[in-house]
């Protein structure tokens, strides 16, 4: 977890020099009906790194070829800036009556930033998902317990871009309740096989109407776990999956002091535990960029190491 801040002294961000951040780091990833037209726009001015429009889970069978068309259309217009607007899309399952229509339907729409295939069970979904988009990205959404089992096989199908959670029909597949300590194995799986695969971090599944205090205990259920993302339900929770899953101030002001000291020092690595510190300040410092953040002007704390960069 991260460490608790003796003051209140928070992170600078502007939010008008904030870089759009890659899929690869993207921290909040917002669901929304296919549906709810009049949602989309307010969620691509929202917070979130990633909007994923949904046609599948949340849209009834009878609903989802509107739903599809909605999107499509959507994604062919053009925002009030004249860009083409972009986004993720939830597809239905393979095997179901909508998967391939949907694949079908949307391999060349512009704007179209890749694809979340529910219910991924096998690498084989991935494959046969990636021959009919040709080259877009694809996050496998493992939902149930054969999924589960088979995560170190679909994490390195040649076409899966990363791996996310779908807690909710996971547990309903297994029983599990909703206490980080039951599911704590099922997420360690998901980072264990992404960091093999060398994908990008996993993304965790939803705090379903969690706001405030509760959604940055959730997301801290996250962080800990190593996973990198974090689906939300509601425009509201992105802020807050967005700060819980960046470097934490006494982070970047760590890894701010070490690399100065050490190139101070002449960039020699003097003992055992300066490789570990050096990469992880560069790999705080290179998130703190990508994502905009700054120590404020002035800040002057210091913090301890990172426990797993002690040499032993």
């Amino acid at each position: 977890m991260t460490t608790t801040i003796p003051d209140t002294t928070t992170m600078t961000i502007d939010p008008t020099e904030t870089p759009a951040v890659g899929p690869e780091l993207a921290r909040s990833w917002l669901l929304v009906n296919g549906s709810h037209t009049s949602r989309f726009d307010q969620a691509a001015q929202s917070a979130a790194d990633a909007v994923v429009l949904d046609v599948e889970d949340s849209v009834a069978p009878a609903d989802k070829a509107q739903a599809r068309e909605n999107v499509i259309a959507w994604l062919g217009s053009r925002n009030q800036e004249g860009q083409v607007n972009r986004a993720w899309v939830r597809v239905n399952g393979f095997g179901t009556a909508w998967w391939e229509d949907d694949l079908l339907a949307l391999r060349d729409v512009p704007g179209l930033d890749g694809v979340m295939l529910a219910m991924t069970e096998s690498p084989e979904h991935v494959t046969r998902t990636a021959e009919i988009l040709r080259g877009t990205r694809i996050v496998a959404l493992v939902e149930t317990a054969r999924g589960v089992q088979n995560l170190q096989d679909i994490a390195t199908a040649r076409s899966t871009y990363r791996l996310a959670f779908g807690i909710g029909d996971y547990r309903r597949d297994t029983g599990f309740g909703e206490n980080p300590m039951a599911l704590a194995y099922t997420r360690s799986q998901f980072t264990i096989a992404s960091r093999a695969a060398n994908l990008p971090g996993p993304i965790d599944g939803p705090a379903v109407g969690a706001l405030g205090a509760k959604l940055a205990e959730a997301t801290g259920v996250t962080d800990e776990f190593g996973m990198t993302g974090k689906l939300c339900l509601m425009p509201e929770q992105t802020a807050t999956v967005n700060e819980g899953l960046s470097p934490s101030l006494s982070e970047l002001s760590w890894a701010t002091e070490f690399l100065g000291e050490f190139e101070a020092e002449g960039g020699q690595i003097r003992n055992g535990s300066d490789l570990p510190r050096l990469a992880r300040a560069r790999k705080v410092l290179g998130l703190a960029s990508a994502f905009g953040m700054r120590l404020p002007e002035g800040y002057d704390m210091h913090f301890e190491a990172p426990t797993d960069t002690y040499h032993c």
